[in-house]
């Protein structure tokens, strides 16, 4: 319907009973009312039968009854108009309820249940990792197909999507959608219809590649006995991921990514109280006093690169730089907390899913002191409660937190509840796992410092997965990838201005054996170079499109 909603049989069966009673209580009504009429008022005695014709062909609008002309009274009138009107009422209440939801399903396009694609890539069913899979699918030129087993939803997919209406667990829906002759097929449902989506595919007795993305890590074997090529735990890395992120005001975090030759590229986060907060780029001289190299900057949930040498930096603000080990190491020193460098504060975790659980075992194993807060009273549970809830997070020693990990299923309560943290606790760095990436953007607006989704971590594991792009940290708010890009051959960087048709930055590039990282603006690259290239997603596969 236009307005959004789904007609079901159910609906229509509800709509025509109700408008059918409607109508015979009015018909009813107003034979009894038109016999009384006529009789006290004209003195005229009308039959039952004649007394229900008359309203009927009034409400019609076929005629207005052969008694018209012994109407002498104006009460008689007055009952004749009032029949009219809801004669009429009656008539176009069946346009909204009936005739237009008639025409629009007629006019609806069904979406089909066939497709002529090969060599194309199955996403089965259509979630936030799929879309993000699907840009980055896009932007390398790589044919896809939906394969959407609800019937709604694959409408409402069609037009925007490659979309084929079928089960994935039913072999002969699943040759409807050429997955003999795909590259890939992903099942990216929760783990047991996965599980029966790969055992389906195998069927096929095809050289497709089956990805499987799976939630419980304990579950992933049994993925790999049914016959998927590659398991993909987006869960596990991100809860590793941000446990770091959260214990980083408590402890050192060695997150750096090696990209080779001791080049490393990492996230750092200033803490409140550093020395760096509240004093510019350009004053804070990190190259001359670290040898590190800022590439670029999250600021409540802006990425910008390269930043600007005016730009102030505060608590919520995460620079990804580039270096040695050592370089590396003494920028973490100068973005840690001084008033917190001794002290030994705790990790609050609010969430026991796979993220949060995965989160609180890392922290167990860097001795990090935590607490986490559950609704669910299990093992590895310290209290329980709603995490909204002010006093369930004061019990959890909330204003006493040198950081928050929170790690909810909910885009909407995750967002409330770093509301109410930055409420109780301001001081404590706030860290968020969210499950679209659409919500990034309120949560930081919520007062989180650092903010994930599962989806783009998620995405990114299976375009690297799928794709001749390596992903090097999936985990990391900046998508980092390791790509050919033939568009780049024979031009500077200057030349080719990257940054400004792109919105992404070369950090790197490989010839040969050889890692070269003094990529300024007038080196240029050559046929055969891998790039080493940092940015948003977005941006990333604007770089794919422009060079790849």
């Amino acid at each position: 319907m236009a307005d959004g909603s789904t007609w079901s049989p159910s609906e229509a069966q509800r709509r025509l009973g109700l408008y059918v009673g409607i109508a015979v209580g009015a018909i009813v009504f107003y034979t009894i009312l038109y016999r009384w009429t006529m009789a006290t008022f004209e003195g005229v005695t009308v039959g039952w039968v004649e007394s229900a014709h008359i309203v009927v062909e009034t409400f019609t609008t076929t005629g207005y009854g052969e008694d018209a002309s012994l109407w002498s009274a104006t009460p008689t009138y007055l009952l004749s108009m009032a029949m009219q009107f809801t004669g009429v009422a009656l008539i176009f209440t069946t346009l909204p309820l009936f005739v237009v939801p008639l025409v629009e399903r007629a006019l609806e396009r069904n979406p089909p249940r066939e497709t002529s694609l090969t060599g194309h890539v199955i996403v089965t069913p259509l979630t936030a990792h799929g879309e993000i899979l699907i840009s980055e699918l896009e932007s390398k030129g790589i044919a896809y197909l939906v394969l959407e087993p609800d019937r709604e939803r694959a409408r409402e997919l069609h037009g925007e999507y490659e979309v084929v209406h079928g089960d994935p667990e039913s072999v002969s829906d699943l040759r409807a959608a050429n997955a003999d002759t795909a590259v890939a097929l992903v099942a990216d449902s929760d783990d047991q219809t996965n599980a029966s989506v790969v055992l389906t595919a195998e069927q096929l007795d095809s050289d497709v590649r089956i990805v499987s993305l799976v939630e419980d890590p304990d579950v992933a074997d049994y993925h790999r006995y049914a016959g998927a090529d590659d398991v993909v735990l987006p869960r596990q890395l991100l809860g590793e991921s941000l446990a770091r992120k959260a214990a980083s005001p408590i402890v050192p975090s060695d997150d750096a990514i090696p990209l080779g030759d001791g080049f490393e590229i990492a996230e750092v986060l200033i803490h409140p109280d550093s020395k760096l907060e509240g004093r510019t780029i350009a004053e804070c001289e990190v190259g001359r006093r670290t040898g590190a190299n800022i590439i670029g900057l999250w600021s409540r949930g802006e990425f910008v690169t390269p930043p600007s040498p005016h730009t102030v930096l505060d608590g919520r603000t995460t620079l990804l730089v580039t270096g040695r080990e050592e370089q590396l190491s003494r920028l973490r020193e100068l973005a840690r907390s001084e008033a917190r460098r001794h002290r030994q504060g705790r990790v609050v975790v609010a969430g026991h899913g796979e993220v949060g659980a995965t989160a609180a075992e890392a922290l167990t194993d860097a001795n990090v002191p935590h607490v986490v807060i559950d609704q669910r009273d299990e093992s590895g549970v310290d209290v329980v409660g709603d995490v909204t809830d002010p006093e369930t997070l004061r019990r959890a020693g909330i204003t006493d937190a040198e950081s928050v990990l929170i790690a909810l299923d909910d885009d909407t309560t995750a967002i409330f509840a770093t509301l109410v943290v930055e409420r109780l606790a301001p001081d404590a760095e706030i860290i968020v796992r969210a499950n679209d990436a659409a919500s990034v953007p309120k949560i930081y607006r919520a007062g989180a410092e650092y903010v994930l989704a599962l989806s783009t971590v998620s995405g990114r594991m299976l375009a690297s997965n799928l794709t001749d792009e390596e992903v090097i940290a999936p985990q990391s708010q900046v998508e980092i990838v390791r790509v050919d890009a033939p568009g780049l051959a024979g031009m500077s960087l200057a030349d080719a201005d990257v940054r400004a048709r792109t919105g992404s930055t070369v950090l790197a590039v490989e010839r040969g054996d050889d890692l070269r990282t003094d990529v300024g603006p007038e080196f240029t690259v050559q046929s055969g170079d891998t790039v080493v290239v940092a940015g948003t997603d977005d941006a990333v596969n604007r770089f794919n499109e422009t060079f790849g």
